[in-house]
């Protein structure tokens, strides 16, 4: 492992980060083992989240390092999306248009090795069942800020269990107003109240482990 990277990055030295990449692509050293020390910098930051050290200004900062870094490589986030830890649909549900935290969960999210289908904001029901099935998701992450989506999270649930997908994948709810009891009202498997938590909790669906 190249620790100066590592650390680098859990510093949130980004001057230093980007000439670390650099050096080791000089260097001759694969795209791929770059990508696992920057991923692992962002584990280790997402444990000083969990432990309370780092907060979210932190969890956003270093995900933006991470894509300046793939960017320094000639690459973009799709070079790190590579499902290797599996694949997460993740959407705003209909009836909401708001997509900051979505956005920063799948930065998150890719940055610790998932593939995330992003479906964007005010997404129907329909096409979360259909991109379930055409990606062979594992986790389903259904987003929202406004109370009033509440039904439609519950709708969206609901059309996976019709459409037979409900005992095939996880799915986490996110946003302000959500909760571990919401959760349970809706019948989704958890509430995720950070970006760091939608990790574990999706780590949790296809590893049966902690991030």
């Amino acid at each position: 492992m190249n620790e100066t990277l590592t650390s680098a990055l859990v510093e949130m030295r980004e001057d230093d980060v980007l000439a670390a990449v650099g050096a080791a692509k000089a260097a001759g050293m694969a795209a791929t083992d770059i990508i696992a020390d920057l991923q692992a910098g962002m584990k280790t930051i997402g444990d000083k989240y969990e432990a309370g050290e780092y907060f979210l200004s932190e969890l956003i900062m270093s995900a933006e390092i991470f894509k300046r870094a793939l960017a320094e490589l000639g690459l973009d986030q799709s070079a790190a999306d590579t499902g290797a830890r599996g694949t997460v649909v993740l959407g705003t549900v209909h009836t909401d248009i708001h997509d900051i935290g979505k956005n920063i969960v799948a930065s998150v999210l890719s940055a610790n090795g998932f593939r995330v289908v992003d479906l964007g904001v005010d997404v129907p029901v329909e096409k979360f069942v259909a991109a379930v099935k055409e990606h062979s998701a594992q986790v389903v992450g259904l987003s929202c800020l406004l109370t009033t989506a509440f039904p439609a999270m519950q709708e969206t649930i609901e059309a996976l269990a019709a459409a037979g997908l409900r005992d095939k994948v996880t799915v986490v709810i996110g946003g302000g107003p959500v909760s571990d009891d919401l959760a349970e009202q809706l019948g989704a498997d958890g509430a995720g109240a950070s970006a760091q938590e939608a990790v574990n909790l999706a780590a949790k669906a296809v590893e049966g482990g902690a991030a």
